[in-house]
């Protein structure tokens, strides 16, 4: 028999930690299921220094501490990766361990890393998409990063301490990274801004030995020798399986209100999964609040009703 939950949450990233955490203390039984890494793509943060009363803070630190929260009011949290959702009443949860039921359903499934699409990402060592699990790898060498908002540029700046030289690589010219730090970016002088530039080209046989970079403006090309490559130019939804169950917008986005309430009727959305103008650690943090106390909300008038 599959065992119940009052709410479960797919997704242990800091949304989903945060729902379990409010709904504990509501008095409910929770069950996360995060298929890779509790903390979600925060835990790969060189550096957090925007969480409102931590001054400075690793990624995998915060992740560490949001996950003991958690745990300590007595959430459960499984690695298991979710293979299907039924809806009814109740909802059935089908991972890769074992099948789970339960009340109200919230989907704090995040983000996913966007490729560059170049031939050879998927096959070549030395592309990452992680300076903080794989930067001590290439210690000493020459690397390039891709990107031009704020992950890339705290990449380059943590890259930039360990590698012998890091070329950061920008189709624009101005970045839309937060000035501050741009600027630290800028003082390092191991660091080269190959600015209204792309790579179209990845070098080398089994191991990456360069790129191939065009100029956005004059068309002109040239190849860059490095070791590794960390790619850090967006994220898209992991959308596969809300959108057999709620609505989405046309990026794969979960359309849910302030509340993180969805058209079907039990399921809620939390974090960066859902339609939304800022995707901020405090803002994933404050919808898992919302829709855990939503999921309660549910549950309570589920039970009114028997």
């Amino acid at each position: 028999m599959a065992e119940h939950f009052d709410i479960l949450i797919i997704g242990g990233g800091p949304a989903g930690l945060t729902a379990a955490l409010y709904a504990r203390r509501a008095g409910k039984s929770v069950l996360v299921l995060e298929k890779a890494a509790v903390g979600g793509q925060i835990a790969s943060s060189p550096r957090v220094e925007n969480f409102p009363g931590i001054l400075s803070v690793s990624g995998a630190e915060l992740a560490d501490r949001l996950y003991e929260q958690a745990d300590r009011v007595g959430a459960r949290i499984e690695l298991e990766e979710v293979l299907e959702v039924r809806d009814g009443s109740p909802k059935t949860v089908v991972t890769d361990y074992g099948t789970y039921t339960c009340d109200a359903l919230i989907l704090a499934t995040g983000m996913k890393h966007r490729s560059l699409g170049l031939p050879g990402e998927d096959t070549l060592s030395g592309i990452s998409y992680c300076a903080v699990c794989d930067g001590a790898f290439y210690a000493g060498k020459d690397v390039a990063v891709a990107g031009g908002g704020n992950t890339a540029v705290q990449d380059a700046l943590f890259l930039s301490e360990l590698c012998r030289h890091v070329t950061v690589i920008h189709r624009r010219d101005t970045f839309r990274a937060d000035p501050v730090l741009v600027d630290a970016l800028k003082r390092r002088e191991n660091v080269t801004l190959a600015l209204s530039a792309t790579a179209e080209a990845l070098l080398g046989q089994e191991s990456l030995t360069g790129l191939r970079l065009r100029d956005t403006a004059t068309g002109e090309t040239r190849d860059l020798a490095v070791s590794g490559l960390f790619e850090a130019v967006g994220q898209q939804p992991e959308g596969a399986l809300a959108q057999a169950l709620v609505p989405v917008d046309g990026t794969g986005f979960i359309v849910a209100g302030e509340d993180c309430t969805t058209s079907a009727a039990g399921i809620f959305a939390a974090g960066d999964c859902r339609v939304k103008s800022v995707r901020q650690l405090t803002t994933a943090c404050a919808d898992g609040a919302c829709a855990a106390l939503a999921a309660c909300r549910w549950c309570e008038a589920l039970a009114a009703k028997t």
